[in-house]
């Protein structure tokens, strides 16, 4: 079994899953803990989300300590006072997710730091999920957000919507420790933030993506892109990530890196390097290499210096061109790029 949590969350009118907290999500669970559960709500084997009723808690919770897991039995024994509805998730395999349900379990991995980023398949998510009214009143239907104002309008209350997107802020259920977030509507469900990581108020980091830590986060990390330890990314600056271009490739960055106040990467980075403020490297990005002596080399396409270590990459105030130098005083140039024709 990969996965397996008991959650408690929203449905619409129609019986239609917005969203589901998991207050403790297990990866690669114990196979007694996973043959409890089923049986105590009477679950086929399989990846599943089985839906059931705060009258089933108490034996489910019994069920659970008996097999030596006394907190998913604590939560089961909280659920028995819900009056929201609650679901088992089983993941047997990890394959493209077929439910919402599901979904959520995996977001929560990440952000429980259970899995890395591109270390689970979210494949065909976006379909699965609902734009939803995030509101003081919790995750409501865009279809029914009319009928919900009326009603609390009516009732005297004020019902305020903070948000219209398919995914919640992860710390509505998920406050990783030993990190800082400037503006939490900035880090969505599924971020992974890594010990040390400090996210400032124009931070911003993506599900599928996120912080190895420790680093100071000023600018945008996007779905699919990792920063390493150490690497800082500066005010306003980007990193192009699987859903705005970057396409089969895996942007990352590596350990020790800096990239300046509103500049960004459309290339992976390794370790250890630097991107001028204000410069935008692309993978189509003509750069001249230059040698310790400040030599021109050669020029090739951002995507030559992909995943390279120790580069400062800059663009001349007199010329105008994007060079490329090491960024060690004392190193010469990785012998890899000038093997390129």
């Amino acid at each position: 079994m990969l996965s397996f949590a008991l959650g408690i969350g929203t449905q619409n009118t129609q019986g239609d899953w917005l969203e589901i907290y998991y207050p403790a999500p297990l990866l690669a669970p114990d196979a007694a803990l996973v043959a409890a559960a089923q049986q105590a709500l009477d679950a086929p084997a399989g990846t599943q989300a089985v839906s059931f009723l705060p009258e089933q808690c108490r034996a489910l919770a019994a069920a659970l300590g008996e097999a030596g897991h006394p907190e998913q039995a604590a939560i089961a024994e909280a659920f028995a006072e819900s009056k929201r509805p609650l679901v088992a998730m089983f993941i047997d395999t990890d394959q493209a997710p077929q439910s919402v349900p599901e979904v959520y379990l995996k977001l929560h991995l990440l952000s429980h730091r259970l899995v890395k980023p591109h270390g689970i398949d979210l494949t065909g998510m976006f379909g699965l999920l609902r734009n939803v009214a995030w509101s003081s009143e919790g995750a409501i239907d865009i279809e029914e957000l009319p009928e919900r104002h009326l009603k609390a309008r009516l009732a005297g209350r004020p019902l305020s919507v903070d948000c219209v997107d398919k995914f919640p802020k992860m710390t509505d259920y998920v406050v990783p420790t030993g990190i800082r977030i400037g503006d939490t509507a900035r880090v969505r469900l599924g971020a992974y933030l890594g010990e040390g990581t400090t996210v400032m108020h124009e931070g911003f980091v993506n599900f599928n993506a996120g912080t190895e830590g420790p680093g100071m986060i000023e600018g945008r990390i996007s779905a699919g892109v990792f920063v390493g330890k150490g690497s800082d990314l500066g005010g306003g600056c980007s990193t192009m990530g699987t859903l705005s271009g970057g396409g089969n490739i895996v942007i990352k960055v590596g350990e020790g890196c800096l990239i300046g106040a509103n500049a960004g990467i459309g290339i992976p980075l390794g370790d250890r390097c630097t991107v001028e403020a204000g410069l935008y490297v692309t993978a189509g990005t003509k750069i001249t290499l230059l040698d310790d002596a400040r030599n021109e080399v050669k020029t090739v396409s951002g995507r030559e210096l992909a995943g390279q270590n120790d580069l400062l990459l800059r663009r001349n105030s007199q010329t105008g061109r994007v060079e490329c130098l090491t960024n060690k005083s004392a190193v010469a140039l990785n012998e890899a790029l000038h093997a390129h024709n």
